[in-house]
């Protein structure tokens, strides 16, 4: 009987483990991304270079967001980017996206720089104003060949 018991007990916390584990992985591939608490905003990008979904989206460097989407556009050739932010942070229409690096051996984020426009773009809407990632490879051959192109 005791043993029926122990191998219950041990079930139990098993299944309660991984279930733990599948929700922290929905919470970081954005499966459970959109929130009653945020909304959804779009973005193209040229080349979005070390951004995946589950990134952070900052703002004057605190987390405002995550990307929850990026596909490829057959048409344009860019980087389609979802992410949501959260409620309460109204961006105006006029700011601008980039993806910035934390550092040389950091990683990348994307960071929203907020415009002086009074009005605020409305949930589901796009920022136009991107800028893609810069690989540090191609600076580095740049600076090594002397090239200003």
């Amino acid at each position: 009987m005791a043993q029926n018991t122990t191998e219950v007990l041990v079930g139990t916390g098993v299944l309660a483990v991984a279930a733990g584990f599948l929700i922290y992985a929905a919470g970081l591939t954005g499966f459970a991304a959109t929130t009653p608490d945020s909304y959804k905003l779009n973005a193209s990008f040229r080349s979005a270079e070390g951004v995946g979904v589950g990134t952070e989206v900052r703002m004057a460097g605190v987390k405002v967001g995550t990307v929850t989407g990026l596909d490829l556009n057959a048409e344009t050739f860019r980087a389609d980017t979802t992410f949501t932010m959260n409620q309460g942070i109204e961006i105006p229409d006029d700011s601008a996206i980039s993806i910035s690096s934390e550092g040389l051996l950091g990683g990348n984020f994307v960071e929203i720089i907020p415009g002086g426009s009074p009005f605020n773009i409305d949930p589901d809407g796009e920022i136009e104003d991107t800028q893609s990632s810069v690989s540090l490879v191609t600076l580095l051959l740049k600076f090594v060949s002397g090239s200003d192109e």
